[in-house]
Order: C-alpha cells, then sequence, then structure tokens
C-alpha cells in the first residue's frame, strides 16, 4: 500500500507533530501567487526579514509559520527544525526502526533531487537557514485547499481524472524513489485548480536499496523515466550536500535502478503506450 499508517487516527496524529501543519489551508487563490522563479523564490526566503511568526501545532516537531518581506514582497513560509537521530526508535504500533532519523536536512534533499528529475513543479523551494537561533527548512507558502485526507473525509473526487493520475503517479514514482516511511495522506497538497503539491520528507531518504512498493509502480511519464535514467550519484551527492550522506545516495541510486527496471518490465509486457504517457 501507498499509504502505510495503520489507521486513520493516527495519520491525524502525524499531520499534527509534522511541517505539513505549517502549510494550513489559507485564504488566495494560486492565481494571485507572485510570478517568480525558483531562484529568486531561494533568494527571498534566504534574504527577506521576518516580519510575524506564529508556532503551529502541540506536536513533537513544533513547525512556524513564518511571515516574510524583503520590502516590496511579503509571503509566508514553513520552517522545520527537527533532526532527530536515533539508534532505534520504537512506535506505537510496536515496531522499532533502527537508525531512526527524523530531520529537516531532507526535506531540502527533497527538493533538490526533484530539480534533478523535473519534478520541482510539484515540490516547493526547500532552503537551510538560521532563524531565532535555530538552523532548519524553509519552505515556500503554498496556498492549498485541500490535502489527500481532506478529499477522502469530504468524498471529494478531481474534475479531471486523467489529469489527476498523471499527477499521483509522479508522486508515486517520487515516493518510492526518497522511501518516505510516512508518506501520509496530509503530505500531499491540492490547490483550488487541482495542481498537487508533495511536501514533507523528514522521515524520508532511508538506506534501503530495496522499493516498499513496486506494485505503486504502474505508469510513468516518459519525460521523468528518461530523467530516472540519465541521473547520475555523482550529481545526486553534490547538489544534495550537506544534507544526504553518500550511504544515502547509494540506496538513492540502488532504488533508481529498481525503478527503471520495473517499468521496462511493464513495457514489455504491455507496450509503452500502456505504460508511459
Amino acid at each position: 500500500m501507498f499509504y502505510r499508517r495503520a489507521s486513520l487516527l493516527l495519520a491525524v496524529s502525524v499531520w499534527l507533530s509534522a511541517a505539513s501543519l505549517a502549510q494550513g489551508p489559507i485564504q488566495g487563490s494560486p492565481q494571485n501567487e507572485p510570478n517568480l522563479t525558483e531562484e529568486q523564490q531561494k533568494a527571498f526566503l534566504l534574504n527577506a526579514k521576518v516580519v510575524a511568526s506564529k508556532q503551529l501545532g502541540k506536536g513533537i516537531t513544533h513547525p512556524w509559520r513564518l511571515t516574510l518581506s524583503d520590502g516590496q514582497l511579503t509571503h509566508d513560509a514553513a520552517f522545520q527544525v527537527v533532526d532527530e537521530h536515533e539508534r532505534g526508535k520504537q512506535f506505537d504500533d510496536g515496531h522499532t526502526e533502527y537508525n531512526f532519523v527524523d530531520s529537516y536536512h531532507y526535506d531540502i534533499a527533497g527538493y533538490e533531487l526533484a530539480t534533478l528529475i523535473g519534478m520541482s513543479d510539484m515540490i516547493p523551494v526547500y532552503v537551510e537557514r538560521v532563524w531565532n537561533g535555530q538552523k532548519g527548512a524553509l519552505s515556500w507558502w503554498i496556498t492549498w485547499k485541500w490535502d489527500n485526507l481532506m478529499l477522502r473525509q469530504q468524498k471529494l473526487s478531481a474534475p479531471d481524472a486523467e489529469a489527476w493520475n498523471k499527477q499521483m503517479y509522479k508522486v508515486r514514482v517520487f515516493d518510492q524513489l526518497v522511501y518516505d516511511t510516512d508518506p501520509n495522506l496530509t503530505n500531499i497538497l491540492i490547490t483550488e485548480d487541482w495542481k498537487i503539491w508533495r511536501i514533507d520528507f523528514t522521515r524520508a531518504f532511508r538506506r534501503y536499496e530495496t522499493l516498499q512498493a513496486s506494485t505503486d509502480l504502474v505508469k510513468c511519464d516518459g519525460k521523468l523515466l528518461e530523467k530516472l535514467r540519465a541521473l547520475n550519484g555523482d550529481e545526486v551527492l553534490e547538489k544534495t550536500k550537506p544534507h544526504l550522506s553518500k550511504a544515502e545516495v547509494q540506496a538513492l541510486m540502488a532504488r533508481r535502478d529498481k525503478i527503471v527496471a520495473r517499468f521496462r518490465q511493464l513495457i514489455a509486457q504491455k507496450g509503452e503506450e500502456a505504460v508511459l504517457y
């Protein structure tokens, strides 16, 4: 299964303790967003002055919603400082994860990886910044209307099922690539025009060389598959340092190989037209 939380209640509790809470729905429309390039967004996040702040939620990660201004533009951002490392962490469902990491570094690595494979239009900009004496990940605020949990609760469906499915196919590829152990329903944000944004990778990039669920990989964007085939481990390591270790990148590249092999197998069985779009 793509979502591995045992119950809806657990998914909600994770949401309340994760950075996704800092991305709460706000008034406005994506059409009213400032027309900035990713580089301009980065520069704004790195240099604009924090003029207001609000800590959100009662969860263990304590994310913040910050309002930034450079004198001309004012925009919000989500700030996450979690950086937890444990040899073994036991969860409420009884399982234990060894070499457990929950870190803002993985948010930044997720964005940088997305830029390499042409998916930065689905992963918001994340940068590393120090605020209030703490170093963390600062991300561009997404003006969203629903998360995937809300869609299920409200029994809503996208008006264009084909366009929705094509976005979700890409999200599933990305999740298999980064091996996120917490891909809960609230980490998929949907704008009012039904565009998907995938956020919160603090529990991703595990050092496993297997895929979590190869059966989630049924179709793939052709350009994305070409980017995956061309992905170079040295380039990934350079792009994501110091946020990913060499071992984490090696595991990522091993998963890349399995994703490419999975689609090669599906194409051989069904033909390109049935698998690629």
